[in-house]
């Protein structure tokens, strides 16, 4: 039965993720929610004036993942990273994140994403680019789904559904 983590996520960015891993001798899974208000996502870079899409805007991410959707849920370790608009045509990330596990099995542990993430698109695909501890050597690919979507506040509720093959 895979195990269940959640992010909490403060800003204007609400993700769920899903991990699935591949080892040679055993599978594991977690659903990863991103919810808040307190900022963990701050715009570092503003775009130029009179560009579109707001290309060229940067935002660093530093989330705690817990085992729950809740703020008191117990922590078990942070996803870290930026996201850069990075089309002038559509709104497209460039995200590089980050899940760094600080408790239990997968202590010390990391799994890496990099890559374009088209947000209107109904699914996006980002592959897993590596990975530390118990995802060493890791690759796979993560999908993306978006859930909600506040044009007002900014939030958004994703899921993301990654794959991880590792040694």
């Amino acid at each position: 039965m895979p195990s269940r983590l959640f992010a909490i996520v403060a800003a204007t960015d609400t993700t769920q993720v899903t991990v699935t891993t591949d080892t040679m001798q055993e599978a594991a899974a977690a659903d990863v929610v991103w919810l808040g208000r307190a900022p963990t996502s701050v715009q570092v870079v503003k775009s130029p004036p009179n560009v579109p899409n707001g290309f060229g805007v940067v935002n660093m991410i530093d989330n705690p993942l817990t085992l729950g959707p809740d703020l008191s849920s117990k922590s078990i370790g942070k996803a870290q990273g930026f996201y850069a608009l990075a089309s002038q045509e559509e709104i497209a990330l460039l995200m590089a994140m980050n899940f760094v596990f600080t408790q239990g099995k997968y202590n010390g542990s990391t799994i890496t994403i990099l890559g374009r993430n088209s947000v209107l698109n109904k699914v996006r695909e980002m592959p897993v680019i590596g990975g530390s501890g118990l995802f060493r050597f890791a690759t796979g690919y993560a999908q993306a789904r978006t859930h909600m979507f506040d044009l007002k506040t900014g939030d958004a509720t994703v899921e993301y559904s990654v794959y991880v093959k590792h040694y």
